[in-house]
């Protein structure tokens, strides 16, 4: 009895262990498939997008709107999470131990 639930138990976790190997897709290939199959061709609409936004410009653009050295300051105020304090504690952390 024991050994025949052992066994059952042996054949299923080899199986649930196998075969999601064999079953996986390959993304490549749907990839391909879907582009024959004139789907939307994401490669091509990216170069098509990217000649119509500079985004330098607009980089540059949302600088001037947000004061990140203000908006730092007051996350310190309110007692955020000191990252150069972590960082010393972690320098002087031994973690090979």
């Amino acid at each position: 009895m024991k050994r025949t639930a052992l066994f059952i138990l042996t054949a299923a976790l080899a199986t649930v262990t196998v075969t999601p190997a064999f079953a996986a897709p390959s993304f490549r290939e749907l990839r391909e498939e879907n582009l024959e199959k004139s789907a939307v061709d994401f490669d091509q609409l990216r170069e098509e997008n990217l000649d119509k936004v500079d985004f330098g410009k607009l980089r540059e653009e949302n600088l001037d709107k947000v004061d990140f050295d203000k908006l730092r300051e007051e996350n310190r105020d309110k007692g955020a999470v000191d990252f150069g304090q972590l960082r010393e504690e972690n320098l002087d952390t031994d973690f090979t131990a």
